[in-house]
Formats: structure tokens, sequence, C-alpha cells
């Protein structure tokens, strides 16, 4: 089965600002499709200050599939977030992903280990644990 793992604004802006960073193992791990918003790659791009590390978030964007529709519906019943995530969590619902990767403890951590809407939220480094070759 391919794991379809939607990243996070702050997933995608760790990696362009320190490309040697753990996170570099998502760009190769087997059987997965890497895929975020254009929502999420916008708030990105804001936050990098520098030309080279807007270039970095170019060339891995080239592999990770965007999504730019808007998702249609609301949040599922009992979830709440802050409005500024609200259009991550329903992107990657949108977009079919089985997990949600993000390192925003403070507005997803009550999320973190949860299915929504068939997504699975965790930490990066817990997806990248679980992925190991070791973990199985």
């Amino acid at each position: 089965m391919t794991d379809r793992v939607f990243l996070d604004a702050n997933v995608l802006f760790s990696r362009a600002y320190l490309p040697a960073s753990r996170l570099a193992d998502l760009w190769r791990l087997p059987g997965t499709v890497l895929l975020s918003s254009s929502y999420a790659v916008e708030e990105t791009r804001r936050n990098l200050d520098e030309p080279k590390q807007r270039e970095q978030l170019d060339r891995l964007l080239a592999q990770v599939d965007v999504v730019t529709t808007w998702p249609s519906s609301g949040l599922p019943r009992g979830i709440r977030l802050a409005d500024k995530d609200v259009p991550i969590l329903l992107a990657a619902i949108e977009a079919r992903a089985t997990h949600l990767l993000t390192g925003d403890r403070q507005d997803f951590g009550h999320l973190f280990g949860r299915t929504v809407g068939g997504v699975e939220i965790l930490l990066p480094g817990e997806y990248l644990k679980r992925r190991s070759p070791s973990a199985k």
C-alpha cells in the first residue's frame, strides 16, 4: 500500500531551511507519495528569507503533489483547530492523504496519533520512526 503523506508548511519550511535535516528521509521513502497544498506552500515561501532557501523549496516541490483545489466541506464534527490550520487539515482530507505530518504541537498536538477524516496526524519524526526498517 502506498502512503499519501501530506506535509504541513512547517515541515516544508524546516526541510528547505535545513537541507541536511532528518526530514530529507521523507523524500527518499519508497511507496510514499508526498502531498501539500498551495496554501501551505505559500505560507512556507513567505517565511523563507533567503533566495537559496526558496530555491531549495522549489527543488523539493518537484517531488511533491501540490493540491490546488479548495476543500468543499468543513471540519469533521468535534474537531477544533485554529483558523489558520483548518485549510491544512481540510486539504489533507480532500487529497485523500493517509497521514498529515506537522511539527505544530501547539495547534495540532491534541490530534497527534488520531485519525481525522481518514488522515492520521503525526509528528514527522514519529512517521519516520514507524517507516524505518528496524520498526518492522
